[in-house]
């Protein structure tokens, strides 16, 4: 109990209190025992699945011209370029035609040289229009070196 009874201090049969420390000490053992089980589980753990090597993969070819960007250039000198290749200004509708008949999008990047004729510019972005370009991009940097 927690009670002690003692005699012998000049009053008879006094009840002297006393801590029992036995309760305190099993419920400090058993929470030790719940951490220690508990601890090693907590540790985080990442699962990674990666796929496996695809040993009969195809070798398969590069992406046809169909996937590269249509780009009307402009130079100094008034050159109108489709993809690197010189068209002359009358040609540039017939042209875009053929080029976006092949292609999902109808999207072209324009680039003109920065000492470019104006006049020359709008009517080469006119042409492309007609010839099917329903997105012109204007491109702010140097598409081709």
């Amino acid at each position: 109990m927690g009670m002690g009874v003692q005699g012998g201090s000049g009053r008879k049969h006094e009840v002297r209190p006393s801590m029992n420390v036995t309760p305190l000490v099993d419920v400090v053992l058993v929470l030790l025992i719940i951490f220690m089980v508990v601890t090693p589980l907590l540790a985080k753990q990442m699962w990674l699945n990666l796929p496996k090597k695809d040993e009969e993969a195809k070798n398969e070819p590069p992406p046809s011209d169909q996937d590269k960007p249509v780009v009307l250039t402009v130079d100094r000198d008034g050159t109108v370029r489709i993809n690197r290749s010189a068209v002359d200004r009358a040609g540039v509708k017939e042209k875009v035609g053929r080029v976006l008949a092949a292609r999902s999008d109808s999207v072209i990047y324009f680039d003109a040289h920065d000492e470019a004729d104006y006049s020359v510019a709008v009517e080469v972005m006119d042409q492309a229009r007609m010839g099917g370009a329903r997105t012109i991009a204007v491109l702010t940097e140097n598409a081709m070196p």
